[in-house]
């Protein structure tokens, strides 16, 4: 926002300075903010955005502050709750988080110094019916206040416990827990239009030739741009740089760059769980304007690029306690960071992770496009297994485990596990909230038992085949080995599980592991939540896989057209070539009297709703996509 005075902008209201007349003086000030929006996170981890004249909320404001706003519930992706003739969902606003304004860049108000038009985004719950909280943000909330509840509950009945913590002699000494989170951003850019060659973008990834290197024209300006403009609304920026992925671009005569393909990350501070997850939600729409007004498209996908890296979201879990003498003590550091790598508490955290992870996958993990991303050898996690380190003064930096411990043995309070399947689609909400239940599982197992740290570390070390008190006999939960390099398929399978290939097999968890499912409390995940949830991510497989897909397939199969005609220069290996390649695009894709294709297939077992064969055929059809397009490249290569 550098056009503009920023000076002259808000852009945050901080929590505790949410009050009538604190906000309307605040407001007064700035006639630059004309609007309200109360922004409601659903099930499906879309937000809500409304219109608001604020006027019409400084008049309301007691009013929509207590009671909110009413939308229609068919607006919002809620199935099983709301619905068309029980549709009243109320959006309430949160007055115990940062408030943030969103400008319209494009929407200059001369009347009050060409400033930008901005709207005042207030975090808010859904409520159905006046009485049932059932959006994303109310899960999450439950959750932090269960684990607090459940750590300190486990502190009073198991003091043993505090004997592995420096800084705490009695549970009395704490004033209340603290838990943090951070996510890391990462995402592409491109010039609009464009199509990323995959054997271009696959070299250069082998070659290293973009990962943290210089950003150029546009792409640097809006870099440094988004940078400045995240500091101002307080997000304490850390970082921007470039990924892996991504080619040079090239110079146009205007004198800007076109053909622009990268792939860049940024990095901000933790905060408090919750904010940590509204703070994301607002980033994402800081770097899409802002790359947008330098005429770059922004795509938060996982995987918009089939054989080059996708792009992770890595969410960052840390507890602590802030004592009544005002210090902050990690509940998850060992008393001795030389002797032990965690404390009970922390063991029982990742240990909870693991153990659990095939029921908190489907909020991780819930569309065709994550799965997309977690393949073998593209740093993402296709494995329930963690790394701890080779040794308590080497700490982790393996980066093909689904969980890692990060710790700097000089400051316990870095002690914390990165979640690595998330990417920028998945519901942090929901992925802190799940993830909070089932680490407070693990940490009453370890509480109950009274294990030590070194016993602890023998668990979750344990062998295949190994019994434990806790963890499951026949898996392996840690590993200090690159999983991709150093065991074939096979052996991840029978050491670490077998991974979920569809979001269809990843929703039968709920189904498949009922002992699991008690670890979601009732009071944080009632069976309405859980059931619409579950609807809402089949309802979205399904839709994508027959409306997008389907025809998205048709269109790879069309794009490979017979290329060798009379006038080129052709040999019988081209015609060879290109029989294999017609065998196949019609078998995926062309119906004949006596067949169907592949594609029709898939497409009628949705109409049925058989599921199982949907999947499975899905998986076939990937197959045999990626070999036509593979088989495709080496006729195209070949030909003069």
């Amino acid at each position: 926002m550098l056009e503009f005075d920023a000076d002259k902008l808000l852009f945050t209201i901080p929590a505790g300075h949410h009050g009538r007349q604190e906000v309307t003086e605040i407001l007064g000030k700035h006639p630059e903010v004309q609007y309200v929006s109360f922004v409601g996170i659903d099930l499906g981890g879309h937000d809500t955005d409304e219109k608001i004249p604020v006027q019409i909320f400084l008049e309301d404001m007691d009013k929509m502050l207590s009671g909110g706003v009413q939308t229609d519930g068919s607006s919002v992706s809620l199935p099983g709750i709301a619905s068309l003739s029980n549709a009243k969902i109320d959006i309430v606003p949160d007055s115990d988080v940062n408030w943030y304004v969103d400008y319209n860049r494009a929407n200059i108000c001369h009347s009050i110094g060409d400033l930008p038009v901005g709207t005042l985004r207030i975090p808010a719950f859904l409520v159905h019916n006046n009485t049932f909280a059932c959006d994303s943000r109310s899960v999450l909330l439950a959750s932090l206040n269960k684990l607090k509840e459940g750590v300190m509950k486990e502190l009073r009945e198991h003091p043993y416990l505090l004997n592995y913590i420096n800084g705490i002699d009695s549970p009395d000494d704490i004033d209340h827990l603290v838990i943090t989170s951070a996510t890391e951003l990462e995402f592409w850019v491109k010039t609009p239009d464009d199509r990323g060659d995959r054997e271009q973008l696959f070299t250069s990834q082998v070659l290293k030739e973009q990962y943290w290197k210089r950003t150029y024209g546009q792409v640097r300006t809006a870099l440094e741009d988004t940078l400045l403009l995240m500091d101002r609304y307080g997000f304490g920026v850390e970082m921007g740089h470039k990924e892996v992925g991504g080619v040079k671009a090239h110079m146009a005569a205007t004198g800007k760059y076109d053909h622009v393909m990268e792939q860049l990350e940024i990095d901000w501070h933790y905060a408090g769980a919750m904010q940590a997850a509204d703070n994301e939600n607002m980033v994402k729409y800081v770097v899409r304007d802002t790359f947008t007004r330098h005429g770059l498209d922004v795509t938060f996908m996982a995987k918009p690029f089939k054989g080059v890296a996708g792009s992770g979201e890595h969410t960052h879990i840390g507890l602590a306690a802030k004592l009544k003498n005002g210090k902050i003590i990690s509940m998850f550091a060992p008393a001795d960071p030389h002797k032990d790598f965690l404390n009970p508490i922390g063991y029982g955290s990742i240990m909870g992770l693991l153990k659990n992870y095939e029921v908190l996958n489907p909020f991780i993990s819930a569309t065709n496009d994550a799965f997309n991303r977690l393949k073998p050898g593209f740093e993402a996690p296709v494995c329930t297994v963690t790394s701890l380190g080779v040794s308590v003064e080497s700490p982790s930096r393996n980066r093909s485990i689904l969980a890692g411990l990060i710790r700097d043995i000089n400051n316990p309070l870095a002690t914390r596990f990165e979640l690595r399947a998330p990417n920028a689609k998945s519901n942090t909400y929901l992925t802190l909230a799940s993830s909070y239940q089932a680490m407070l599982d693990g940490i009453h197992q370890v509480s109950e038992n009274e294990k030590t740290p070194k016993e602890l570390e023998k668990s979750i070390s344990k062998s295949c085949g190994e019994e434990d008190f806790y963890l499951e006999k026949d898996r392996e939960y840690r590993s200090e080995k690159n999983i991709f390099v150093d065991y074939s398929e096979e052996e991840r399978e029978k050491r670490f599980g077998k991974a979920p290939a569809t979001v269809w097999e990843n929703l039968q968890a709920f189904k498949k592991y009922p002992d699991k499912m008690k670890i979601f409390d009732k009071d944080v995940f009632p069976e309405a939540i859980l059931d619409s949830y579950y609807q809402s991510v089949l309802s979205q497989w399904k839709t994508e896989l027959h409306d997008r897909l389907i025809p998205g397939t048709m269109d790879i199969l069309r794009s490979c057209k017979k290329l060798h005609t009379d006038d080129i220069d052709y040999s019988d290996c081209d015609v060879k070539r290109w029989n294999e390649i017609d065998v196949l695009r019609r078998e995926i894709g062309k119906d004949t009297l006596r067949d169907e294709s592949l594609l029709s297939k898939t497409r009628r077992a949705l109409d049925e709703e058989r599921y199982d064969d949907a999947s499975n055929l899905q998986m076939e059809v990937q197959r045999k996509v990626e070999l036509l397009q593979d088989l495709y490249e080496e006729y195209k290569k070949n030909l003069f």
